[in-house]
């Protein structure tokens, strides 16, 4: 006991007090400095920023798959790419994956959108436009005949073709949902817009958990100042100047790790000590969910992009046949009388070639109303109830994947930075207090 009291009387009398001070509120700003940037790393730039080096496309080919992963070196580049916009299509696949197969089929997703109340608005807005529709199709395909028809005659066939329509896209619309989980692919849609909308997957990240981002820079502070009050021990206890940057790699690898576990782990919460323990986000699921319902319905899984998916999608040209093929017996109901009379004055391939052109032109306009922008917004708020529902209803764990899983692999960049700015900061505070950097620190 003796002895102890001696060694620590010792080691008191040769601590640099000063210097063992600085080191926690040192690393403590290190910390902070971690998170920060690390955050920056996690999110900018959208787009990649650098340069093309001569031979780095092939070095990189057979570098180990994690340093593949850094962004733009498979490509050829030195520069950086926000790790969450580089991995935008990935964010897509998984959010199909993990969340969005499991809160509904396209089929459910279809049927939330009333698809009634679609076809009133197709009829709505498609109406106003047949009477020239019919015109223009039998101006270009039998000039001569659609002319010498009597004027209340040609009004006859519009009034009647307009009379088909309601039963015409009810048809159509029901078809749809017979058939949408063969004309949708939710994965490809969403992959593909955010592939192309990096900045969508950083406004997610961004607007669901901003409020624990902000914790985990702040607590980069903290983790970095706990930490350094052993490193000050080590540091006043051996004096080797190589100690310092080491252990500057430790405390800037463990500073970002307990960052990311505190928002992330423990998924269930759990009793430590009696004090609950679980992941900061997974605190806020039911009010993460809303928001993340919001952005899908408003941005991602909407009624335009359906539209749009639908009709110039990879099964585009199958959507087009099934509504032309719907539309060919409205030509038929609509000629009514005048059919046997037509198909005399014209033949029978000559009046099948009208029915064609004619549903060949309404297939685009009968569409068109899933493209209304108001009209998709009003259709969304039903999108937005049922994502949030079945969000909430989540396993923790499987919620946390939704934010975690697209970038997991490549937090091991964060870390890295981490260790690197850790070490740096060991060099400067050596050169501060040890190497007299800055006058009035003596060596």
């Amino acid at each position: 006991m003796d002895a102890v009291l001696k060694w620590l009387e010792d080691w008191v009398h040769h601590v640099d007090w000063f210097a063992f001070i600085s080191i926690p509120f040192f690393t403590g700003i290190i910390g902070w400095l971690i998170n920060w940037s690390g955050l920056w790393m996690l999110f900018k730039p959208i787009n990649f920023w650098g340069f093309r080096v001569p031979g780095l496309k092939e070095i990189a080919s057979v570098l180990p798959r994690k340093l593949q992963e850094v962004p733009g070196w498979m490509d050829g580049g030195f520069g950086w790419q926000g790790i969450v916009p580089a991995r935008a299509a990935k964010m897509g696949s998984i959010a199909v994956d993990k969340v969005i197969a499991k809160l509904g089929t396209p089929a459910e997703f279809y049927s939330q959108l009333e698809p009634d109340q679609i076809a009133e608005h197709i009829v709505a807005v498609f109406r106003p436009d047949l009477p020239a529709l019919v015109d223009e199709v039998m101006m270009r395909e039998h000039p001569r005949l659609w002319r010498d028809l009597p004027r209340p005659v040609r009004q006859a066939v519009i009034d009647r073709v307009q009379a088909q329509l309601p039963g015409v896209v009810k048809t159509i619309t029901d078809e749809i949902g017979v058939h949408i989980d063969q004309l949708l692919d939710p994965k490809i849609m969403v992959i593909d817009h955010f592939r192309n909308n990096p900045e969508l997957v950083v406004k997610v990240f961004k607007d669901v958990g901003q409020r624990e981002l902000n914790l985990m820079v702040a607590f980069g502070f903290i983790f970095g100042f706990l930490l350094g009050v052993p490193v000050a021990i080590v540091d006043q206890t051996w004096h080797i100047w190589w100690l310092l940057p080491l252990m500057g790699v430790v405390v800037g690898w463990t500073t970002n790790l307990l960052g990311m576990w505190l928002i992330f782990e423990p998924p269930e919460a759990r009793r430590i000590l009696g004090i609950k323990v679980q992941g900061l986000f997974l605190r806020r699921q039911d009010e993460c969910a809303d928001v993340y319902a919001r952005i899908i319905a408003d941005d991602v899984i909407t009624l335009e992009r359906i539209g749009d998916f639908l009709m110039d999608g990879p099964r585009g040209d199958r959507t087009r046949q099934m509504i032309a093929t719907a539309m060919r017996p409205a030509i038929d109901k609509a000629a009514g009388p005048l059919r046997g009379a037509v198909n005399v004055a014209m033949g029978g391939r000559r009046y099948d070639s009208i029915k064609d052109s004619f549903a060949l032109e309404a297939v685009g306009r009968t569409i068109t109303p899933f493209r209304d922008a108001e009209f998709s917004r009003k259709q969304s708020e039903k999108i937005r109830v049922l994502i949030a529902r079945r969000t909430k209803e989540l396993a923790p764990r499987d919620f946390v994947e939704m934010m975690r899983s697209a970038i997991k692999e490549d937090e091991w960049m964060l870390y890295a930075h981490g260790a690197i700015m850790g070490a740096a900061g060991g060099f400067i505070h050596l050169g501060i207090f040890n190497w007299g950097w800055i006058p009035g620190f003596p060596p």
